[in-house]
């Protein structure tokens, strides 16, 4: 059942692909770009970090060879000084914050990880799909209210890292679970201010997206809640598919 559906979702992309024409010349400042500050004192080694392991590179170099944006998007690594990594709409950027990987990695360790710094690199490219997607919706012209563009965005990274069924992907995800459940745990009454779905059903929507995706892969997921994840996937999937159409390559 899941290798007919990877068999369609391919000819999808076949057929699109002749649609979508050629991938843009060098310089044409449409696509996502990066480009790193200098950050902070207290945020060098998290810069380095960045540097070093390079998961912004690898997200970007898969975003611009599956989808032609109509205009530039900057992705810019900085020191936000609590401002929070997020997408701007009015500038067509999106901010990875050095300072949030600290806080990121505080979490990981609650988690009692064992490979801290694979942890954080899987949870920064979790982060940049999802931000990807504010941006996706954006170029798309989609229009919904905070809390069904959050949800959008976590789908659209769930899309980007189970659409190939690389045990990768499946990895970022579960990683962004567990430092979901210990937010979670941290802090059992989230701000109902906050636009995100709480930590907890985020981290549940990443597993039932992973268990939907492969249930053959992880049967350490299988139980009565996730009964209905592989049609759940199977709507995010073809959804996401659907909307990005003018923009996919291939």
């Amino acid at each position: 059942m899941i290798t007919r559906h990877r068999a369609m979702l391919g000819a999808v992309l076949l057929l699109l692909a002749a649609a979508c024409g050629q991938q843009d010349p060098p310089g044409s400042g449409k696509g996502f770009t990066l480009r790193y500050e200098e950050p902070a004192a207290a945020d060098r080694d998290h810069h380095r970090f960045l540097k070093d392991r390079a998961p912004a590179e690898a997200v970007l170099a898969d975003l611009n060879g599956h989808l032609a944006l109509p205009r530039g998007v900057e992705v810019v690594a900085r020191s936000c000084d609590g401002g929070g990594t997020g997408y701007d709409p009015e500038e067509h950027r999106i901010e990875l914050c050095y300072d949030d990987l600290a806080e990121e990695r505080d979490l990981i360790g609650r988690s009692g990880s064992a490979h801290p710094d694979e942890d954080l690199s899987h949870i920064v490219r979790e982060t940049l799909y999802h931000e990807a997607g504010h941006a996706l919706l954006d170029a798309l012209h989609r229009t919904l209210d905070d809390r069904a563009e959050e949800d959008a965005a976590d789908r659209f990274a769930q899309v980007m890292l189970l659409r190939a069924g690389d045990p990768e992907g499946e990895q970022t995800l579960l990683a962004a679970a567990r430092s979901y459940d210990a937010e979670a745990a941290a802090d059992p009454a989230p701000d109902p201010a906050d636009e995100h779905a709480p930590p907890a059903t985020r981290a549940a929507s990443h597993r039932c997206a992973v268990y939907g995706a492969g249930p053959a892969r992880h049967p350490e997921l299988a139980g009565p809640a996730r009964a209905d994840c592989s049609a759940v996937w199977t709507r995010t999937r073809d959804s996401w598919t659907r909307d990005l159409a003018p923009l996919l390559r291939h």
